[in-house]
């Protein structure tokens, strides 16, 4: 058992604790690390490698605990269950930066799991526990190309700030994470409202110089423990195999790499014979040949060998030569094919964006304030009124699989979409509907999270969302091979797969909304990160220029499908009155009108209804009911009801009022009837009000032009 310590590092005025030895001590690794009151709990286990594992089995989890807030959990079971989407992606977080660190050779289970012990309402936990991560990797003595550390840049006015707030991340204009190693930058996160490129590139340059203290402090904490930075060479390898399968298959690979008239479709067949050639050559061979005995022992080693032998080519071809699988120079771009109003008007919005093979169909769907998502988590948010979600089902991509719930990458994927385009959404006081954004991928060849912007852009410019300014996003790759790199604009799939990193960039003609980065190599400087966000920015400016011949602007007409809104103020002690007892008058109202009303606690209220007749009927019920009244005011009634003593008379949806049998007529009346039946319509005078709300009407002192006027307001 490790030693207490406990450590303090001050980062940019702030201090971070960390606490070894204390919890969890049959981890491998673990750490508390604490901002303020924000505290996480994180460990690293390792686990002996399992037979037959040919990839790095890492499942990195985040876990929140309700009471870290001094919460109960909603629900029957009144305890946490499925993660919410936004666990889900700090999960993801720090899974990115951490895995490219582990040797590519390692096979051995490992898993990190990050837990929220407790939260400051000022301090995220999401970067404390990145960094957490590696220091508990590193405690766990587990092989890692580390440290590792993350930091998030918040700006403010013109100043960076390092670690901001909740409240700082949403007042100010950026919220970037980050993350970085020894080697360089090997991860960011960005959302940012339209800054331009420089402005990213020193954020990103100013965090990382945070995140190296950090890196530092690890090492001196290791040091302190007396614990070594494991990092083992590789194993040697038996090269008998690959030798034999390159030999054979150098010349055919090189020659279907260079035939750029190829489709992906049929560059896939003529690779696959390829290797079948060469797998039936295998199986010929003697059984005791060293060959047939290598490949024999693993059922994985000659697709795998093919694999990283079509990788070296693809990627010498790309660095000795500048030219791509599909005869594109570096840093242009797939032909682009886009289409609005592609579904019938009963989808409020609808449009198609394809770039190459990657085809992506964005639907938007507007709702009602009360539609809203419920955040049930630890982030301060209550509710979300934009929510834009990913679907890439099997056959995108030509396979077949069951169709599961949503995974890690399509709640990624939705949620870059979404960070993406915040920044253009109208405000909830220009436009109060919520807006749910289903982007359907239905062909997938790279870069489907940016073909998922536009495509989103443009439906919601079809569904008349008045966004501020057009989003488009485009894919940056990078093979490096030693001292040369090369970035690649737009990547598609087998360059994202066999590349070294996918660097989406996404934001308007002003700037960037939106970035992600993940690096397969130990890090990048600084120098090629700036280079790849500037190549960026003409790629983006060219997607946008296909997307606005599409449709320039938002339609002027909603779908006559889509809900219509209006939105009045009342008092805030009136709200009570609107809903009644239980709920009783608020839903009369939805029952005589058919119209939906949402209420917010500051006196908002919106209805809404798809004929909008009914909202305006809506509307002057309520108008009506929360209408202060003054003696002397004339209106136009209808009678309702009689009694002896005189006739009640409902002169303002929801608003009734009784004359008096004395203020029928200027003259004495024997009987109520004699004057008035019930459904006669009749113009009154409030004569009073009394102490207990009461309203009392006249027929008496009403001048002519005072009915003119009643009546004139009544037939608007």
């Amino acid at each position: 058992m490790l030693q207490e310590v406990d450590k303090s590092i001050s980062v940019d005025g702030r201090d971070i604790r960390l606490k070894v030895g204390l919890l969890a001590p049959q981890a491998g690794g673990s750490v508390l690390i604490q901002s303020e009151d924000t505290a996480v709990l994180v460990t690293a286990t390792k686990a002996e490698a399992r037979e037959g594992i040919d990839f790095l089995p890492l499942l990195v989890d985040y876990e929140e605990r309700l009471y870290a807030a001094g919460r109960i959990p909603g629900g029957f079971l009144r305890r946490e269950g499925r993660p919410p989407e936004r666990a889900t992606l700090v999960s993801r977080l720090i899974d990115r930066p951490l895995r490219p660190l582990f040797p590519g050779w390692l096979r051995n289970d490992i898993q990190v799991v990050a837990t929220t012990l407790s939260l400051d309402e000022r301090v995220p936990p999401d970067v404390l526990a990145v960094t957490g991560a590696s220091i508990a990797t590193l405690l766990a003595e587990i092989p890692f190309n580390g440290p590792m550390a993350a930091v998030r840049v918040g700006l403010i006015g013109d100043d960076f700030i390092i670690n901001p707030t909740y409240q700082e991340i949403e007042t100010g204009d950026l919220d970037l994470v980050v993350a970085g190693s020894p080697d360089g930058v090997i991860m960011v996160e960005a959302g940012a409202n339209q800054l331009p490129e420089h402005d990213i590139i020193e954020a990103i340059d100013f965090g990382y110089e945070v995140v190296r203290d950090l890196i530092q402090a690890q090492r001196d904490l290791i040091a302190e423990l007396g614990i070594e930075i494991v990092k083992e060479p590789k194993p040697e390898v038996d090269s008998t195999l690959e030798n034999f399968i390159a030999e054979r298959v150098t010349g055919s690979v090189k020659q279907i790499l260079t035939r750029f008239e190829l489709s992906k479709p049929e560059r896939d067949v003529e690779l696959d014979a390829v290797k079948d050639e060469v797998s039936g050559a295998i199986e010929e061979l003697p059984e005791e040949d060293p060959v047939r005995v290598a490949a024999a022992a693993d059922p994985k080693a000659i697709g795998n060998t093919y694999k990283s032998i079509t990788k070296k080519l693809m990627r010498r071809q790309i660095i000795e030569e500048g030219v791509r699988v599909d005869g594109r120079k570096l840093d242009e771009v797939r032909p682009i094919f886009c289409r609005t109003g592609l579904l019938p008007s009963r989808v409020h919005g609808s449009a198609l964006f394809q770039r190459g093979l990657t085809q992506v169909m964005s639907v938007v769907t507007l709702g009602t304030p009360g539609e809203a998502q419920e955040l049930d988590d630890l982030h301060p948010d209550e509710e979300k009124r934009y929510m834009h979600h990913y679907n890439m089902p099997p056959y995108s991509v030509g396979e077949t699989k069951p169709m599961r719930s949503p995974g890690r990458r399509e709640i990624g994927h939705g949620a870059l979409a979404e960070r993406a385009l915040i920044p253009v959404i109208p405000s909830k006081a220009q436009f109060p509907y919520v807006l749910r954004v289903v982007s359907e991928v239905l062909s997938s060849n790279g870069s489907t999270s940016m073909g998922s912007v536009c495509g989103s852009t443009l439906a919601l410019m079809d569904a008349g969302v008045p966004i501020t300014m057009p989003v488009s996003g485009a894919a940056m790759g990078l093979i490096k091979e030693g001292e040369e790199v090369r970035i690649l604009t737009d990547i598609q799939g087998i360059e994202d797969f066999l590349g070294d990193m996918d660097f989406k960039v996404a934001g308007t003609e002003q700037g960037i909304t939106a970035l992600q980065m993940d690096m397969k190599i130990t890090g990048l400087p600084m120098q090629v990160i700036t280079e790849a966000i500037q190549q960026a920015r003409p790629a983006r400016m060219h997607i946008l220029e296909k997307m606005l011949s599409a449709i320039d602007k938002p339609r002027t007409e909603l779908s006559p499908f889509a809900p219509r809104l209006l939105t009045i103020k009342i008092d805030q002690d009136l709200i009570g009155m609107i809903i009644g007892p239980g709920g009783k008058t608020i839903k009369g109202i939805t029952e005589q009108t058919g119209a939906k009303i949402d209420i917010e606690d500051d006196g908002t209220v919106t209805i809404s209804a798809v004929d909008g007749s009914k909202a305006k009927q809506a509307r002057a019920i309520i108008e009506g009911m929360t209408r202060k009244l003054s003696a002397g005011d004339v209106y136009v009634g209808r009678v309702t009801r009689i009694i002896p003593i005189g006739a009640f008379v409902e002169f303002l949806p929801g608003k009734e009022g009784m004359i008096h049998i004395s203020q029928l007529a200027d003259y004495r009346v024997g009987k109520v009837e004699d004057e008035v039946a019930v459904g006669d319509e009749v113009i009154v005078k409030v004569r009073e009000i009394d102490s207990r709300g009461r309203i009392n009407l006249t027929r008496l002192g009403i001048h002519p032009d005072e009915a003119a006027a009643a009546r004139e307001a009544a037939a608007q």
